[in-house]
């Protein structure tokens, strides 16, 4: 006998399979921020990207601080 061979589509033969069909491809389609975002924010490319954006953040921080201090305590 023949085994079914499973896959990420299902099929039932009772319902409307136009829609089913439909529904399946876009379920499996993604939008092109989501590709983008699962690129750049998982794996070890998203953790780099966090790891730069926390330091760049922390300049600047830092550098607004520091500018805010100079003018704040600035000698008249």
């Amino acid at each position: 006998m023949m085994e079914p061979q499973e896959s990420g589509v299902q099929y039932s033969r009772w319902s409307n399979s136009q829609d089913e069909v439909s529904m399946n491809m876009q379920a499996s389609e993604s939008s092109g921020c989501e590709r983008i975002y699962t690129k750049l924010c998982t794996g070890k490319l998203g953790i780099a990207m966090k790891v730069a954006g926390g330091i760049i953040v922390f300049w600047i921080i830092f550098i607004i601080g520091y500018i805010t201090g100079y003018y704040v305590h600035k000698c008249k």
